[in-house]
């Protein structure tokens, strides 16, 4: 009697389990990244795909926001790494900040793995896809998360109506987007290398976007390192996740411990929300100085940075193991 009461509950048990994962609500991303000069937008493109192949994400495109030859192939070795091979990539058409990483892992990716994106001519421009995305997306439902510069959503913001939609590009945006989540800026006030990199854009998105919009700051990314448990992690072959760490940790002398990761937290954020290690601190981000320093208005409307709630560690963790992710189809484990 005792066994067949154990095996109803573990029967109930599982059966909570698969419709609570059927139950979770897919976030539809479009994921703005300048993928080069730092490595831990690889971390944060690996979290992105370990959380599609959780069930809690929907990619809808992957752009760069960064215009150095080779950007848009990198994009494709990971989506294509990933079983993802046709997400759409995007590159700034015009003038935007083109600069790679200087340890060359990029070099050592592009010749070691498949991608059938070869230049960036390959690609398509990242403004017209914008709105070629959201403009056939329900309202109100879109998530984008940048975690490079704001090059794009600034080109967007100012672009007229076109055979996408009829809509100006602020009027789009406020349409289909339902949030904004942005590795940008120090708080309470600093300096920060996504935002000085484009101040113009910069600040044309601080100040003329008018939809939700959380900042996860230079200050939270900081202190979480990591990227080792990876390298170390002898079962992880032929991975270009584990290259670009291994290849950059080694050729950084303060990275012994880990790399920091910033843009981690930003798409932690994006699909998984604040509230498990964060608070919300509202308000509104200030006109840059010229310079690029950021203030913030505790009165001002629609924005907020986070704060955090729990021990670092706890994110450090999750972090590490979700860049472990393998493309093996299984589910990740992110509790």
């Amino acid at each position: 009697m005792r066994l067949n009461l154990i095996l109803v509950l573990l029967i109930l048990c599982c059966s909570i389990r698969v419709f609570a994962q059927k139950a979770t609500k897919l976030v539809p991303i479009i994921f703005d990244s300048d993928m080069g000069p730092d490595y831990d937008d690889v971390g944060a493109i690996t979290i992105l795909h370990a959380l599609a192949d959780n069930g809690e994400a929907k990619i809808l495109a992957t752009m760069a926001s960064n215009k150095y030859e080779g950007v848009a192939a990198v994009l494709n070795i990971f989506n294509t790494y990933f079983k993802r091979p046709g997400i759409p990539i995007g590159v700034p058409a015009g003038d935007a900040v083109n600069i790679r990483d200087g340890q060359h892992w990029t070099d050592t990716l592009l010749a070691k793995y498949s991608h059938k994106i070869k230049t960036n001519a390959d690609a398509e421009n990242s403004v017209k896809l914008y709105r070629k995305i959201l403009a056939k997306q329900p309202d109100h439902s879109v998530t984008i998360v940048t975690i490079g510069f704001l090059t794009n959503i600034s080109n967007l913001l100012n672009t007229p109506a076109d055979e996408y939609s009829r809509l100006n590009g602020k009027d789009l945006i406020r349409k289909k987007v339902k949030l904004l989540v942005s590795m940008a800026g120090k708080f309470p006030s600093g300096y920060e290398f996504n935002v000085d990199k484009d101040i113009a854009a910069s600040n044309n998105v601080f100040q003329n976007i008018d939809i939700p919009v959380i900042y996860s700051g230079f200050e939270i990314g900081e202190k979480i390192k990591t990227g080792l448990p990876l390298i170390n992690n002898a079962d992880i072959k032929e991975s270009p996740v584990k290259d670009a760490f291994r290849i950059a940790m080694s050729q950084s002398t303060g990275d012994s411990q880990g790399r920091m990761s910033w843009d981690e937290t930003a798409v932690l954020v994006a699909i998984k929300g604040y509230s498990i290690y964060y608070d919300l601190h509202k308000g509104k981000m200030a006109a840059l100085t010229p310079d690029g320093k950021n203030t913030w208005y505790d009165n001002g409307r629609g924005q907020g940075y986070i704060v955090e709630k729990v021990d670092y560690r706890q994110v450090q963790d999750l972090i590490n193991s979700l860049i472990q992710h393998q493309p093996n189809g299984k589910s990740t484990n992110t509790k």
